[in-house]
């Protein structure tokens, strides 16, 4: 599904949910909605509710996924985040034993990837969540035949500030993960600076998982801190990213940023080549 008239694909399907054209485009839309409206009836959604979102290309990409006509889908080039998100969970949702789905970016650096999460999704976060997420983080790094190495960011430095919110949040949720993973490479609560100067680490708090390792992988304690980060990261200091990569689903949908970049686009066509082979 393409969002430009003017593009000449000779050997290309297009399928316009508004127009069908023949009697297996008719077919599959009824049967897309009736799937739809099975899934959201209980939800609030009527029939005639699911045929109206159904002429919608934010709704009728994922439904080819979770219905088998499709392997992935990517979007959102022309629309806001939220909208293409929305008909996302609400088609694919989580895999089993995933409470939140959560995005990453990757930042391309001269000392290798940095994975970032999370950045585009969730805004209110137990420790839980945030211990979750970096398992979702940790996997995917590791199916790129990388070892993550994690570092749970907030303003202080294993209890320098023992009453911040954020800083609780984090050093729990450093606990949960150390709990489930005690074989990872992952600590915290740290400030960012450290997670990335291993001798500094090494010196100050020579206790820690990750003394002499530069982190990988940072978990921040909030969507708003997070979509700081990669943003600053990506213009001040004019590093590449691909992302945001969802996490989490039962089948390989991303959503792009608005307006992304042609480099943007097809590194997230790969990524989700990637995903469409190993579900």
């Amino acid at each position: 599904m393409i969002e430009e008239n003017n593009i000449n694909l000779p050997d290309i399907k297009i399928i316009d949910p508004k127009l069908p054209v023949n009697e297996q485009e008719e077919n599959r839309l009824e049967t897309y909605v009736k799937a739809l409206y099975q899934k959201r009836q209980r939800k609030g959604l009527t029939q005639r509710g699911a045929q109206e979102l159904l002429n919608s290309r934010r709704y009728y990409a994922p439904m080819m996924v979770e219905m088998g006509d499709a392997d992935a889908v990517i979007s959102g080039l022309s629309k806001r985040y939220p909208e293409v998100l929305k008909p996302t969970i609400e088609i694919i949702g989580a895999r089993e034993g995933v409470s939140k789905i959560a995005s990453m970016h990757i930042l391309t650096t001269k000392t290798g990837p940095l994975f970032l999460a999370d950045t585009t999704v969730n805004h209110h976060l137990s420790a839980e969540d945030v211990a979750g997420i970096a398992e979702l983080v940790a996997h995917r790094v590791k199916a790129f035949n990388i070892e993550p190495k994690i570092a749970f960011l907030t303003y202080s430095n294993f209890g320098s500030v023992p009453d911040g919110e954020s800083a609780k949040l984090m050093r729990d949720a450093t606990k949960i993960l150390h709990k489930r993973h005690p074989d990872w490479i992952a600590d915290g609560e740290m400030q960012a600076h450290l997670a990335l100067n291993k001798e500094d680490l090494a010196q100050l708090y020579p206790f820690s998982k990750l003394a002499g390792e530069r982190a990988n992988v940072l978990i921040f304690p909030n969507l708003s801190s997070a979509n700081i980060a990669y943003n600053l990261l990506n213009t001040a200091a004019n590093m590449e990213t691909i992302g945001p990569v969802l996490l989490g689903l039962k089948k390989p949908v991303h959503v792009l940023q608005l307006r992304a970049s042609v480099r943007q686009i097809v590194d997230m066509v790969g990524i989700a080549a990637i995903d469409a082979q190993r579900v």
